[in-house]
């Protein structure tokens, strides 16, 4: 169905069942079309690596919710830090999991991307699940918890052979915290150090 992609979760049953079921196909679209954005960018045999990060960049920044992702992965110490370090803390979130991802999105090569169904999940999300076929390993099975705002879809957790990303993430944070006496200085300067760790290559 669609191709190349890397940008690499139960509603009751009403009586308004039919608007539940367009809203899952609104949310199967938004993801096989987030697929095709990210295949164009490879396809351009003019696009250096540079310019293919910038504009993965941008379609994450497009089809991801990361204020809701980055307080949801924060937990409970989002109310630990002050206003100054929430404000940093939103910031290098983003930072750290673009330059983490964007520069390994450049490298891959040769996968297929298919959307194989959607589901409600939750009262208001849509749990899309897509499969990545590789051609040097077994498929992975992706599923991506997508919301609907007043614009459009939008991504708020991707769940990998069904282990939440967000979740993984949430836990690795609290451990930082928790390793340095509940400071969530410390774990701002740990993301601090993983941004400059990856734009140094």
């Amino acid at each position: 169905m669609k191709k190349l992609a890397k940008i690499a979760a139960l509603l009751l049953m009403v009586s308004a069942a039919p608007a539940a079921a367009a809203d899952d196909q609104g949310a199967r679209d938004f993801i096989a079309e987030l697929g095709d954005q990210t295949i164009e960018i490879l396809r351009q045999p003019d696009l250096d690596a540079e310019q293919s990060v910038a504009q993965f960049r941008e379609v994450f920044r497009e089809g991801f919710d990361v204020p809701t992702v980055a307080r949801f992965v924060l937990g409970r110490y989002w109310n630990v830090a002050t206003p100054e370090q929430q404000q940093e803390y939103l910031q290098l979130f983003e930072q750290m999991v673009l330059e983490t991802y964007a520069r390994r999105f450049v490298e891959y090569s040769g996968e297929t991307f298919t959307v194989t169904g959607a589901r409600p999940a939750g009262e208001s999300d849509v749990m899309v699940e897509s499969r990545i076929v590789r051609p040097d390993g077994p498929p992975v099975n992706v599923a991506w918890r997508v919301r609907e705002r007043e614009d459009g879809f939008q991504i708020i957790d991707v769940v990998v052979e069904g282990v939440s990303m967000s979740v993984t993430q949430r836990n690795e944070f609290a451990s930082v915290i928790q390793r340095n006496g509940g400071q969530v200085e410390a774990l701002l300067q740990a993301m601090r150090n993983q941004i400059a760790h990856a734009r140094a290559g």
